[in-house]
């Protein structure tokens, strides 16, 4: 005879745990402690084992029938409920440990292998700046694109550019976690949309003609700056590399003899070594700093910690006090040499664009130029080098 929901209320614990049947297998099983299980009782291949449906009255005897016929149904398509369950636990235990964090972490031992290991620095310590605080933590299962859309729109108020580096590199992890079955689409496709538009603007650089002006600012700051910092500003005036490329060189790189800076391919953005032949200016200039420095591994050592690379900061705060904080950069000093290059000196793109240690754009160029241009570099460098002297002498004598 079929269960009441009366007879489910009013049962009461004995001193062992008994039943009370309903039908087709299922019964509500009473404890001693006064707990009530509904449980159903199947055959197996054979074997009779119980299935655990839920607590009464959490569990209704009406939703427990339903369920019921739910489990029977699965049994009469070959499924063991028990089987299923198990393996749905897993399943859910699997997706919850799948986290977003977990992932990138995992997608960036992938590419360990194939990226130079400062790129691969600089992609984790993005991810950890960014995004493991924000939504790291997600089940990529319960990861929304509006959760990473708050991240991106939070980033862009201050780095409108870093926002898109940071969604495109969470793209890749997700597109990892597809081809990897944790996920089955990209959650990022669309967002550039809701983000501000914008339009990059190059590095702040001054016009050739504004030259003079800059020459004049800087020795006439030589007393407010600290000397490392002014011979810093003179030698990347006189070299025009990168900033991370001057202010993390060091004294191994420097031939004196051959006039020759060889700056390692780990150092440079295009990961191929690049040469700098120095002017006589410039061996003045690092002769003076390897009197202040030789004792030191970098050429223009951190105060604060001298076995460190001074700040990339410096040469900004210095042109900062110098009145050109918003009209100049380090990288600006590459853009003003190249034009002095072409437009005073007559030097062709090509040999100028080599000692700025670019590459060309088209493939087919690399592949087969391979000019370096050196002997006529080297002249270059000691014409620009004197073209500056001769505005310097002009403006400030």
């Amino acid at each position: 005879m079929a269960l009441t929901d009366m007879q489910c209320r009013a049962a009461q614990p004995k001193d062992k745990k008994y039943k009370l049947f309903d039908n087709e297998g299922l019964y509500l099983e009473v404890l001693p402690s006064g707990g009530k299980y509904w449980r159903l009782k199947y055959r197996w291949h054979g074997k009779e084992k119980r299935f655990a449906i839920g607590v009464y009255p959490k569990v209704s005897l009406l939703k427990a029938r339903k369920e019921k016929e739910r489990i029977r149904e699965q049994l009469s398509s070959g499924i063991d409920p028990i089987i299923l369950k198990s393996q749905e636990k897993h399943r859910a235990a699997f997706e919850s440990a799948q986290t977003f964090e977990h992932i990138a972490k995992e997608w960036h031992v992938k590419g360990l292998q194939a990226w130079d290991p400062r790129y691969a620095k600089t992609i984790i310590h993005r991810l950890e700046k960014y995004t493991f605080a924000e939504f790291g933590h997600y089940p990529l299962t319960e990861l929304k694109p509006t959760t990473i859309l708050a991240c991106l729109q939070k980033i862009e108020k201050t780095a409108p550019e870093m926002a898109r580096r940071i969604k495109q590199l969470v793209s890749h992890i997700l597109r990892y976690a597809i081809v990897t079955n944790r996920i089955d689409r990209d959650l990022t496709v669309g967002l550039e949309t809701a983000l501000v538009r914008y339009k990059k603007s190059h590095f702040a650089s001054i016009d050739i003609d504004d030259l003079p002006k800059l020459l004049t600012a800087l020795h006439s700051h030589k007393a407010r700056l600290y000397h490392q910092t002014f011979l810093a500003i003179r030698l990347m005036l006189l070299t025009f590399v990168r900033t991370s490329e001057l202010i993390e060189a060091k004294w191994e790189e420097i031939d004196f003899n051959r006039a020759m800076w060889t700056i390692p391919a780990e150092r440079m953005k295009m990961r191929s070594p690049h040469l700098v032949p120095l002017s006589k200016q410039s061996l003045h200039i690092l002769r003076e700093l390897r009197t202040m420095n030789e004792h030191r591994e970098h050429i223009f050592p951190s105060l604060p910690r001298p076995k460190q690379p001074m700040s990339k900061g410096t040469i900004l705060m210095a042109l900062k006090r110098m009145g050109f904080g918003k009209r100049m950069t380090g990288h600006g000093f590459r853009s003003l040499a190249l034009g002095i290059l072409k437009e005073k000196l007559g030097y062709s793109h090509e040999i100028a664009d080599r000692q700025l240690a670019h590459v060309p754009k088209n493939s087919t160029d690399r592949a087969y130029d391979r000019a370096q241009f050196l002997l006529q570099r080297t002249e270059m460098m000691q014409n620009y080098a004197n073209y500056l002297d001769d505005v310097c002498q002009i403006h400030l004598c």
